[in-house]
């Protein structure tokens, strides 16, 4: 999530509490899309009001993968990839130039983590650690938890080997 941390970790609870009651009320776990059309709904009734948010909304269904982006405006899209805050068009630059649809798994996290790096290292409002997750069919799976500082002493040598 991106934007004001107040309206993000409301939100973000107010989502949970709506999936919980679907998966209560129908025995099933919500889609990843009527997840964010449902969060998309309940956001475009204050459309206007100041909200500050952008948000991705990814897991796993029956219908497999799924990536969504819903904004605080009540806009709400699919696609392969996104980024959120102040420092997304930093990492779109990288992902940009780096993003094929057929990346292997350690491709997808190296870009990832570049991207990443590059929207920590370039914007002061998005934070110094980059936490990576890979979404399953099983669930989320922790991957890394790394300090920019270290990405980038890293990322120097490799560039000055080359």
């Amino acid at each position: 999530m991106a934007g004001g941390a107040a309206d993000c970790a409301y939100w973000e609870r107010v989502l949970a509490r709506q999936c919980r009651i679907y998966e209560l009320r129908n025995k099933e776990r919500i889609s990843v899309a009527a997840a964010s059309k449902l969060l998309a709904n309940i956001v475009y009734n204050y459309k206007g009001m100041g909200l500050s948010m952008g948000t991705m909304i990814c897991g796993w269904d029956k219908r497999g993968p799924g990536l969504y982006y819903v904004d605080s405006d009540g806009e709400r899209m699919s696609n392969n990839i996104y980024s959120v805050g102040s420092g997304s068009v930093y990492a779109y630059g990288v992902l940009d130039s780096g993003y094929r649809y057929d990346l292997s798994v350690e491709e997808a996290i190296d870009l990832g983590r570049r991207s990443i790096y590059h929207a920590t290292h370039r914007d002061a409002y998005s934070g110094g650690v980059v936490n990576l997750y890979h979404m399953k069919e099983s669930g989320w799976e922790f991957i890394s938890q790394t300090d920019v500082f270290d990405l980038h002493y890293q990322y120097k040598a490799e560039k000055e080997k080359k």
